[in-house]
């Protein structure tokens, strides 16, 4: 079975939009994490980032609140 490919006029598209499009993505792909195999590398990542948070050199914050932080740092337009 051959994929159709879809063409998206994305240089037309403002950041504000590509962003958007990017979390739709994202949100219909993570609907079945299971069919998302991880790659080698990102089990290493993430025990480095636990030995980060046990330590004391790293912080977390809310997804909530690290989206709007990341919306207030970045310009959509």
């Amino acid at each position: 079975m051959t994929m159709e490919r879809v063409d998206l006029p994305l240089s037309q598209l403002t950041l504000a939009q590509k962003l958007d499009l990017m979390e739709s993505l994202w949100a219909d792909l993570s609907r079945d994490e299971k069919a998302l195999d991880s790659p080698d590398w990102h089990q290493a990542v993430l025990r480095g980032r636990e030995k980060e948070l046990e330590n004391g050199s790293a912080t977390v914050s809310e997804w909530k609140d690290a989206k709007e932080r990341i919306k207030r740092n970045v310009s959509c337009e």
